[in-house]
């Protein structure tokens, strides 16, 4: 399952809820969609009613909530797609559970660690690479320090700045 969008709080008094969208394809939120709904090991499909943005965030009415009480129950949710549906990627563009686990070396071949994730922030995306001393290490996921991404054998060379490494 691939985590969509975090449910904040209720909006309203007639079951619409504020929801934080952690996708890179917010046109997923769309009336009739299927997301599934988890919480502390509940799980639950919502049915997308109706949506509008509000913000920075996504005001999102489902199916069978129809008041705040059953809207502030849904608060704290994580909401996922399985990953079957997940939007088709742009070129050059990767999903951090597609990526996660890669090795990652340097020009020269030399291990600089292993992809944890890769974050989309508002500056860009961040690779995080865990080193051989087990630290993190943030490296923009851009050209020129990315030099290439190979699939197939699951690695991506990077040419970091002097230090960029040094945690």
């Amino acid at each position: 399952m691939l985590l969509v969008g975090l449910v904040r709080r209720p909006h309203g008094l007639r079951g619409e809820v504020s929801v934080e969208t952690r996708s890179d394809f917010p046109e997923r939120f769309a009336p009739g969609a299927v997301l599934e709904w988890q919480a502390a090991g509940v799980k639950r499909a919502l049915t997308i009613r109706s949506v509008r943005p509000h913000g920075s965030r996504l005001l999102v009415a489902f199916e069978g909530i129809a008041d705040v009480d059953a809207a502030r129950a849904l608060s704290g949710g994580a909401l996922h797609v399985a990953e079957a549906e997940a939007a088709p990627p742009r070129p050059d563009f990767y999903y951090s559970h597609q990526i996660e686990g890669w090795r990652c070396e340097d020009l020269s071949g030399r291990l600089a660690g292993k992809v944890r994730l890769l974050e989309q922030t508002p500056a860009g995306p961040l690779l995080s690479i865990e080193l051989a001393s087990g630290k993190e290490a943030l490296v923009p996921f851009i050209s020129p320090i990315v030099v290439s991404v190979d699939e197939p054998g699951r690695r991506i060379v990077i040419d970091p700045p002097e230090g960029l490494l040094d945690v």
